[in-house]
């Protein structure tokens, strides 16, 4: 029989957890409605610390807030014991509430009412239970009176120097300080222990010139204790000298007996050490010796966990923060000088205080639904696991078959209304307590709906959408779905219903806008909510913002094109590297763009658009960077001279974005042009250090300007001054000529040398000159000027002349020979025989006998014919005579040219010379030609006009030019139809007439007409018009009809008719007329009218 029972006592537990599993317990929501309206039993909120330690100079205040429905009611044990708070008139509880609030105005001690607390929280269904409030009052003693005799100590001996502070609750601070309180200085030879004695590993002569006394400070009372100062007397085998003293022989030469460490603390090879786990673990060696022995630490079998370990009062104390069991073991700590070593093993235990691995938690179930409470504590020894029921052992409570206590677990099986109540766990041992309330509540409510009612939800096409339906019953209600109030539950296919309430539609598309009504239902009722979907398009950018490089002080200008459901209003908003954009004077928003005008560098960024509807959104970014002229290259510097070079060297400044492409070099000099920048030469982007080629005697100074993209830079500052020595010439003067002023001389010139082609100080020219062919020896000048004048030459003679360029330190290179002239003189000869053999009405060909070309005496240039306009054989034709002249070359025997471009119809006269550079020579015979008719110019004008709807005016003038004797005027004219002209017409004019008119054929056809004038010879050039279209067809000559006999004789006839009318009218009146007043016969008639049947009166 017990060994069946033995075994199916744990198949009974597994068999009842599983059945707890298959139950959940209920969740109550948070809502506001449901936590009002449900009976709950009290919770424990707040409380004092188990360990209460306080100020007895204050009021005592002994916290205890507690919840539940109804609210609970509150009261105290003390000691064990019911605590009767109304007896003691010192002792209150606030309302609502179990903090308790002990005062002193009337008196008492505080020392009173220590002991221990608890507080219980009632209300109908249970009650909860704080932890037990060990109240203790702070506690400050005084040192006790005591005389100190003064500590005898031997130099190099250790000392140790005892505080023994007063005990206090809690235990004071304690340190060290002479009696003018200044902090006695700690080192590794002097030290303070954990127990507040002062350690001297060795003692020095010098300790003894202060006192020694130690402070207690107690932190409730803010308070320090001082006790009475201890004097030091050091004995020394030799006498002490202040003056040898010194931070490297302490002892002052004298010789002090060495010694090897030995602890002072802890005493022996060995202690022992309990620490409670999450504690703080303090491990301390204090050494004697002398020299100071060294502190070292290790831990025996296995590493010191550095990330938790701190050493601390020059390695004596090791410190583990937050003990774990792993940090349990023999440590060991080891005292060093070079006389020997000592070592000292501390064994530590770790111990803990109960701590939670499961605490039970509040417990909410339907009637009929299994649940369990567990309590699992862990802790060092094991502690002990007891439940409570209602602040009692479970032991008295009423025996229950729903109710199984398993060890650490409760089981609950098929609970009812009144298994509602609160258990305590409570979990000790010999180092602690912990204690926790959970409560059961059975809880039996119908369905609610906890959301809004008839939502409305809007969604994005094609998005996973969740629609939300809260609720809450006890029983746990089941709920369904239904869409339109049609059909069954929805859950399936497209929908899927979760137990929270939620429906998910997998993909919302715009067939599934519609009413949604979601209904939860219990064996108490059901309760029903709806939501409304509305299925929206997607909000997207469509262009996105591009990328764009700007120039410094441009214009960017970002768009964003945005696409969205036309039903819901969006907002576009933009940031620059996700921080918002402040718009103002500067950068404008406009619908979908940005414009930044001016860009600058602080522009510079990643700029996002952001379109956003009230259900979602869609971002995109475009990065904008601003180029700008590069900054100037720094620091010019100049290496490896030469007599005409020197390196140049800089550092690029900032290229804002844009390469540098080009450096260009220009230079400054102090001699000839200086403060004038001239350009030196140009170097690709990617150079830094150039060899700049110089020209010898100029005292250089250098700048760079960056180029890139954008522009150039500003200038670099200057670099240093770098002077070149001078040289003889390296150019040859260029120009060099030699040409005649007058008919007896020669000037000699040319193009002085630049500044920079000088190499040197006193430049001056060597110029050679002689007779051409004629073998004479080279005649010479030096000269500074930039000219030479031969004298007393014979006219136009051919000479050699070269040139060469001298200075300080010798002479340039000689320039090639060239040939120049003496100077010329007046033709002496006249083309001969001047004559005419053919003329027509433009043209006519000339002949001549040439001239001797030494007669010239010059260069020849050309034969000059001078002719002019005599008359024209037009009658009455004015036209200009200027004389006209045309020049010929040619050196044949028998020279002819054509003198084209003559007027038609008109007397010329001619004659010939010839010319050199300077002069003209004597002229020819004179020649009269008569030039033969011709066709006339053009009209001088052709205008077409409309003079009514269906006739036109066409009128013209003589040409300028007839060219001969007008006969007359031909007109040509076709219609046009688009790019086709019509069969052509003809019609001719007398030379008198310069106007016809025309009768239209049609108010829609278009003309196109050609004038020309006619003499015997021909027709001339014509002129073109083409008709033009004239608006609404009511174009016509405007006429000042106020200025026509007709219109003045009319107008005179209507004045003369009107005054004939007024005279009648003004007869009529004054003989008393008779004027129908009918339409004014409802008014009212003064009484003296003498009124007519007829309804008329005289008008008198």
């Amino acid at each position: 029989m017990s060994g069946q029972g033995g075994s199916a006592a744990p198949a009974l537990v597994s068999l009842l957890l599983l059945l707890w599993h298959r139950a959940a317990a209920i969740e109550v929501p948070l809502d506001p409605k449901i936590q009002q309206d449900l009976k709950q039993p009290p919770t424990i909120t707040k409380q004092s610390v188990k360990d209460y330690i306080v100020d007895p100079r204050d009021n005592i205040i002994i916290e205890c807030e507690g919840k539940g429905n109804p609210v609970p009611a509150f009261s105290w044990r003390r000691n064990g014991k019911f605590f009767n708070i109304a007896k003691d008139p010192r002792v209150t509880m606030r309302k609502r509430s179990g903090t308790l609030e002990i005062g002193f105005r009337s008196g008492g001690r505080p020392e009173d009412y220590e002991g221990e607390y608890q507080c219980f929280a009632t209300n109908d269904f249970g009650t909860a239970l704080s932890n037990k409030i060990l109240l203790r009052v702070s506690k400050a003693p005084l040192w006790p009176k005591e005389v100190l005799e003064p500590e005898v100590v031997t130099e190099g001996s250790s000392l140790v120097l005892p505080c023994n502070p007063p005990p206090g609750l809690p235990p004071p601070i304690t340190f060290w300080m002479d009696s003018l309180m200044n902090p006695i200085p700690q080192d590794e030879r002097v030290s303070t222990g954990l127990n507040g004695d002062l350690y001297f590993s060795n003692v020095l002569v010098q300790d003894a010139q202060t006192d020694y006394s130690c402070n207690a400070r107690f932190l409730f009372t803010h308070t320090i204790q001082q006790k009475n100062p201890i004097t030091l007397r050091v004995q020394t085998t030799e006498p002490f000298n202040d003056t040898s003293h010194n931070a490297s022989d302490p002892w002052g030469g004298r010789k002090v007996a060495e010694s090897t460490p030995t602890f002072l603390s802890p005493s022996g090879t060995e202690s022992a050490k309990m620490v409670l786990r999450d504690e703080q673990l303090q491990l301390e060696c204090i050494a004697a010796g002398l020299p100071t022995p060294t502190i070292k630490w290790f831990k025996k079998g296995g590493e010191l966990p550095l990330r938790k370990v701190k050493f601390e009062k020059y390695n004596k104390v090791l410190r583990i923060v937050n003990v774990s069991e792993e940090d349990a073991g023999e440590y060991v700590c080891m005292a060093i000088n070079h006389i020997g070593s000592i070592r000292h093993s501390i064994f530590v235990q770790v111990k803990a205080a109960p701590y939670w691995l499961d605490k039970p938690t509040d417990l909410v179930l339907a009637p009929d639904e299994n649940g369990r409470l567990v309590c699992r504590a862990n802790g060092n020894p094991k502690p002990n696991i007891q439940w409570l029921h209602n602040g009692l052992p479970i032991e008295m409570a009423m025996p229950s078959t729903n109710r199984q206590v398993l060890g650490d677990t409760i089981l609950f099986r098929s609970v009812q209304i009144g298994s509602t109540a609160v258990y305590q766990c409570n979990a000790s041992n010999e180092h602690g307590y912990l204690l926790a309330n959970a409560f059961v509540s059975v809880l039996d409510m119908p369905p609610r709906m906890l959301g809004p009612k008839n939502q409305l939800i809007k969604v994005i096409k094609n998005k996973r959408t969740f629609l939300d339906c809260p609720f809450f019953g006890s029983p746990l209600p089941e709920l369904r779905w239904f869409k339109n109030g049609q059909g069954s539950g929805l859950d399936g296919g497209q929908y899927r219903a979760y137990i929270n309430g939620t429906l998910e539609i997998k993909r919302a598309l715009a067939e599934d806008e519609g009413t949604y009504t979601c209904v939860a239902s219990n064996i108490l009722g059901k309760a029903e909510n709806q939501v409304r979907l509305e299925v929206k398009d997607r909000t997207r950018i469509v262009g996105a913002p591009e990328h764009q490089t700007s120039i410094r002080g441009s214009t960017a200008r970002f768009v964003c094109q945005v696409n969205s459901d036309p039903s819901l209003p969006i907002t576009v908003t933009w940031t620059k590297d996700d921080k918002p954009i402040h718009l103002g004077w500067r950068l404008k928003k406009d619908g979908e763009s940005l414009t930044i005008p001016n860009v600058n560098e602080g522009d510079e960024g990643l700029y996002t658009c952001t379109v956003a509807s009230e259900i979602d959104q869609d971002s995109a970014s475009a990065r904008l960077t601003v180029l700008d002229r590069p900054d100037p290259p720094m620091d010019l510097d100049l290496s490896d001279p030469a007599a005409r070079s020197v390196r140049l060297t800089w550092i690029p400044g900032n290229d804002h974005r844009s390469p540098i492409t080009e450096f260009l070099v220009q230079f400054e000099e102090d001699r000839w042009e200086p403060g004038r920048w001239q350009d030196l030469a140009s170097f690709p982007g990617e150079l830094n250090s150039v060899i700049l080629q110089l020209a010898p005697f100029v005292n250089y100074q250098f700048r760079v300007i960056a180029i890139n993209s954008v522009g150039q830079s500003q200038p670099s500052r200057p670099s240093p001054r770098y002077k070149t020595s001078g040289a003889a010439p390296d150019a040859i003067p260029r120009g060099l000529r030699g040409w005649g002023s007058k008919k007896d001389n020669m000037e000699i010139s040319w193009e002085p040398l630049l500044d920079l082609e000088r190499n040197g100080p006193n430049l001056h020219y060597h110029v050679w000159w002689r007779r051409k062919d004629s073998g004479e020896p080279w005649s010479n000048v030096t000269t500074a000027d930039s000219k030479h004048v031969v004298q007393s030459t014979d006219t136009y003679v051919p000479y050699e002349i070269k040139i060469q360029a001298r200075n300080e330190f010798g002479s340039g290179p000689e320039s090639n020979v060239i040939t120049g002239y003496s100077g010329e003189d007046k033709p002496t000869e006249a083309p001969a025989d001047l004559r005419v053999s053919r003329v027509d009405s433009t043209k006519a060909n000339i002949h001549w006998k040439p001239v001797n070309l030494s007669s010239v005496q010059g260069e020849f240039k050309e034969y000059r014919l001078y002719y002019w306009r005599e008359s024209s054989l037009v009658p009455g034709l004015s036209f200009s005579k200027e004389k006209k002249t045309k020049g010929f070359y040619s050196t044949v025997a028998e020279p002819s040219a054509i003198l084209s471009d003559l007027v038609p119809f008109s007397k010329y006269k001619m004659f010939m010379v010839v010319a050199n550079n300077r002069y003209e020579g004597p002229p020819s015979n004179t020649v009269e030609i008569t030039t033969k008719e011709g066709v006339p110019d053009a009209p001088r004008f052709f205008k077409i006009s409309l003079r009514s709807l269906d006739t036109i005016s066409l009128e013209w003038d003589k040409p300028v030019e007839p060219n001969g004797i007008l006969i007359g005027y031909q007109l040509k004219y076709h219609t046009v139809n688009g790019s086709r002209l019509g069969r052509p017409q003809l019609e001719t004019f007398l030379p008198n007439v310069t106007d016809f008119a025309m009768r239209l054929s049609g108010r829609s056809t278009r003309y196109k007409f050609f004038l020309s004038a006619l003499t015997q010879v021909g027709a001339g050039e014509s002129i073109a018009e083409e008709l033009p279209h004239f608006a609404n067809e009511a174009y016509i000559d405007q006429v000042d009809i106020a200025t026509q006999g007709w219109f003045i004789g009319l107008m005179c006839a209507i004045a003369l008719i009107i005054l004939i009318l007024l005279i009648v009218c003004f007869i009529k009146r004054s003989r008393g007329g008779k004027y129908p007043v009918r339409d004014k016969k409802d008014l009212p008639l003064d009484p003296v009218d003498q009124k007519d049947q007829d309804g008329s009166f005289d008008y008198q």
